[in-house]
């Protein structure tokens, strides 16, 4: 096409590969990186010889019809999952409202959150359009056509590169991270002062599993729910992530910690934190046997706190833009509506 134009998109969330296709599909050049090994971002799952964890997004909500188009590309990839309500007491008083919302169903890829964003990328991982374990340290103008830009980048090992001749830049991550690359390039100055009305909260998450209740006449531990938004102090939501349609057998929990501990946590070592939300859990679920699996992650940039309001933020005249939930919220369907609003804007 005589207006295809070379886009470099920073991230490989939902968000990012939301923009990435539907720029494809209007005929662009598209290159996607990512400085973790795989894709995802916070849609991402970890995997362990006991099972796999979401440890990111939990499940998401259909509310948008072009979201729900685009989820028909990919029939039988994701299930509704059904999560029983009940109100969890201990000697303290209500420290949990277990399940979901009633309102409207709740949506799980399988077999991992993550397989939703795969899916959608495979046709860029085959023409070789994305660059993993690539992590963008400055975007700069190319000294070679400066109407267009370069990013620096370092890789595995401490590598460097330099990839140019980009006539635009999508930025595709959290809030912070954008706002970051953007004070490297002066011309970004008014994208990033906007940037910065965006507050996003940290999260500690603990991922455990419970072999030892799959046996004749166990199937689970604890109680008889399988989701709950929680009200101690620690933890702000919990997942029986074996009751997800797709995963394997074996008793696993998902603990989400709250985004105030978590920020007051911010800083302390696995073990500690571990330890501190193990006891917690133990106090919600009644479950107090020895997990065969415990291992925490750090999200730095988890939840939404403050939504810039709008679905993204483009400059025609840089060539820059950022997109992510954050723009809108903390839902998977404010990632992918703002993936492809601008997307839209840019084609």
């Amino acid at each position: 096409m005589s207006n295809s134009r070379r886009i470099a998109i920073v991230g490989a969330g939902i968000a990012a590969i939301t923009c990435a296709r539907t720029l494809v599909q209007a005929g662009h050049n598209v290159t996607v990186f990512e400085k973790s090994h795989g894709m995802g971002g916070r849609m991402s799952t970890r995997s362990s010889d006991f099972g796999t964890f979401d440890h990111g997004a939990q499940y998401f909500t259909v509310r948008d019809a072009r979201f729900q188009q685009a989820l028909a590309t990919v029939p039988g990839l994701c299930r509704p999952w059904s999560a029983n309500t009940v109100q969890v007491l201990d000697s303290h008083g209500l420290v949990a409202e277990a399940g979901l919302p009633a309102r409207e169903p709740h949506w799980v890829a399988k077999p991992g959150m993550n397989a939703l964003v795969r899916g959608w990328a495979k046709p860029l991982v085959e023409s070789n359009s994305v660059e993993l374990q690539t992590c963008v340290r400055a975007i700069e103008k190319d000294p070679l056509n400066s109407k267009q830009w370069q990013l620096r980048t370092t890789g595995a090992g401490d590598s460097t590169h330099v990839f140019s001749g980009f006539d635009a830049v999508v930025l595709a991550i959290p809030g912070p991270q954008a706002l970051a690359l953007l004070n490297t390039q002066p011309k970004a100055a008014a994208l990033a002062k906007k940037a910065a009305k965006s507050t996003v909260a940290p999260c500690w998450t603990l991922m455990l599993a419970f072999p030892q209740a799959v046996q004749p006449g166990l199937t689970t531990l604890g109680p008889q729910w399988n989701a709950a938004r929680s009200t101690h102090h620690r933890i702000a939501w919990l997942a029986r992530e074996s009751s997800k349609p797709g995963r394997g057998a074996i008793e696993r929990w998902t603990v989400q910690a709250s985004a105030a501990w978590s920020q007051e946590h911010l800083q302390d070592d696995d073990a500690r934190v571990t330890a501190k939300l193990m006891k917690a859990f133990a106090e919600v679920t009644g479950i107090r046997a020895e997990p065969a699996h415990a291992e925490v992650h750090r999200w730095l940039y988890a939840k939404t706190e403050k939504a810039l309001g709008v679905s993204h933020l483009w400059d025609a005249k840089t060539g820059l833009g950022v997109c992510g939930d954050w723009c809108l919220g903390h839902r998977v369907e404010d990632a992918f509506v703002s993936g492809l609003e601008l997307a839209l804007a840019v084609a």
